[in-house]
């Protein structure tokens, strides 16, 4: 087995397709980053964190920022409109992390309107100063600084934002194919192929990959260095080693991390109920779904999966 490498800057030069797991919010957490890297994910990241409250807020960061030795290696993605506020944020965590990423992708409304997110695709000096401020402040010279983005209708745009992010510093971009209106539409691979080929950092592609042929495709269509997945990861974590469902040893593997890592319930359940999607019948979903306890939960895992 290849030896895992630890530095996500080492990553895009390996020559492999990277496999990220993308900032979930609720979701992207310690105990399903460990899931995620034992079946073959390279590179990981936290949810989304507002710069502000993590940085003013002790009680912000004790809750939305947990890691371990084993973390590795993690990226910190902050949602940020101020450049001083996202360094600061940037030197508390670059002990416990290999670099951050600033959200400028986020279509929700909540996002929007504080500055937040997808808005920020239209504010590159913004962005620019952003990720110079990060760089200044930061001593680590192998400290990423990446940024995570949706596309504009008008592609030059895009590529115009990559090139000044590029100049200013930025160690990869994240593409998610779609621009901020569309939710549901098909992902422009097409688009994120012309923005990989006016850069010279790399590429991550997002965006409907809910396979590892799918991943291995996209990247052949766009030329992309590695591919980031959200949802297909959530219902089946053990996709980037080359299931086509979850499998019930990475059922059984989340329930041990959870229970280790003191994974609240909700989240614990919830987890459960995106892997077993494809394998139980309505009526099981109904009955499962419906259950209130970690206990009630391991019964029915152990009744019905004999495991």
């Amino acid at each position: 087995m290849s030896k895992k490498i630890k530095d996500p800057i080492e990553l895009f030069h390996s020559g492999q397709l990277v496999k990220v797991s993308a900032p979930m919010v609720r979701y992207s957490k310690l105990a399903f980053r460990t899931l995620v890297r034992k079946y073959n994910c390279d590179l990981c990241y936290t949810p989304m964190i507002v710069a502000a409250d993590f940085v003013r807020s002790e009680k912000a960061r004790d809750s939305e920022f947990t890691t371990n030795q084993g973390d590795c290696p993690l990226i910190v993605q902050f949602a940020a409109n101020d450049a001083r506020l996202l360094s600061d944020a940037a030197r508390i965590v670059c002990p416990y992390a290999n670099g951050i990423d600033i959200n400028c992708g986020c279509p929700q409304r909540w996002a929007m309107a504080d500055g937040y997110g997808a808005c920020l695709i239209n504010k590159p000096e913004l962005v620019q100063d952003m990720v110079k401020q990060v760089r200044n402040q930061v001593e680590n010279p192998r400290f990423s600084v990446s940024i995570k983005i949706r596309i504009h209708d008008d592609l030059a745009r895009t590529v115009d934002l990559c090139r000044k992010a590029e100049a200013t510093g930025v160690s990869w971009i994240t593409v998610h194919g779609r621009t901020v209106e569309e939710r549901h539409q098909p992902v422009h691979y097409e688009a994120i192929k012309i923005i990989k080929e006016n850069m010279s950092i790399p590429v991550i592609a997002n965006g409907d990959i809910r396979s590892l042929k799918e991943a291995e495709n996209v990247c052949h269509i766009t030329g992309t260095d590695g591919v980031m997945v959200a949802r297909g990861l959530l219902a089946n974590p053990a996709m980037f080693a080359g299931y086509e469902e979850t499998p019930l040893k990475c059922i059984w593997d989340w329930v041990d991390l959870a229970l280790e890592l003191g994974t609240p319930f909700m989240c614990f359940h919830q987890h459960l109920m995106y892997m077993m999607e494809k394998i139980t019948s309505r009526q099981e979903k109904r009955v499962f779904n419906a259950l209130s306890s970690t206990a009630a939960v391991l019964d029915y895992l152990t009744d019905n999966y004999g495991i």
